[in-house]
């Protein structure tokens, strides 16, 4: 396992520039798409099927431009918020996660427990979790088993991510080039968000799917009761 890079900080009147540029292209994109969705039900034959595609691609351009504004948004500096609790945060997600898997046929279970809180917003720590985990089960071809365990000692928490499972098929070489880099993007939004916070995650160097997430303890940190999923 490597360590993943230390991010590239912008200054702030560039990050200010690129924000009101991916805005003002998300909005004739939605209106493109709302517009595309109102033609297909007034046509039919092949210019349903043409209208069909378009639309499609108008919702990939509108998911790009979504995950670079939250890549830029990772990098921010913002003051430190109230410490959040990592366990019921990791837990709602895995709980919201659970069925994505099992429509794949891939359980996701979490196992263990920690008092580890990090020094970010609810909403970034559990969207950095959502594409952590959700990439997890992505890459996974049926019939794998996805475990979580949650463990601590005197100095940190840890996350770690293992699967098991029946490995003779490469799901990496099941995807287009399209799919893995929105992967490639939700992992580096994660690793921001985290790593701002003072976290350390690392991935697996086959795929960089399988991940160590190292969160220092908090000295008044108290034992909650064991977690288990």
């Amino acid at each position: 396992m490597n360590a993943s890079p230390q991010p590239f900080h912008r200054p702030p009147q560039d990050q200010e520039v690129l924000g009101e540029l991916l805005h003002s292209l998300s909005q004739p994109l939605t209106s493109l798409r709302c517009s595309l969705e109102l033609s297909i039900e007034e046509v039919a034959g092949q210019q349903q099927e043409a209208v069909s595609v378009a639309l499609e691609q108008a919702e990939r351009v509108i998911g790009l431009v979504k995950l670079m504004r939250e890549y830029l948004d990772a990098e921010l500096a913002l003051p430190p918020p109230q410490s959040v609790a990592l366990a019921p945060v990791l837990r709602a997600v895995v709980e919201q996660l659970s069925s994505v898997a099992a429509v794949r046929q891939v359980r996701l279970q979490l196992v263990g427990t920690c008092a580890a809180t990090i020094p970010v917003a609810e909403t970034r720590l559990r969207l950095a979790l959502q594409y952590l985990i959700g990439v997890l089960i992505e890459t996974q071809q049926p019939n794998r088993e996805i475990t979580l365990r949650l463990k601590e000692n005197s100095s940190e928490s840890v996350l770690w991510a293992q699967v098991a499972g029946d490995a003779s098929t490469d799901p990496q070489s099941r995807r287009g080039p399209v799919s893995g880099t929105l992967r490639k993007v939700k992992l580096a939004i994660a690793s921001r968000m985290l790593e701002s916070a003072g976290a350390s995650l690392v991935f697996d160097d086959r795929d960089r799917s399988g991940f160590v997430l190292r969160i220092p303890r908090s000295p008044d940190a108290s034992r909650p009761a064991e977690l288990l999923i």
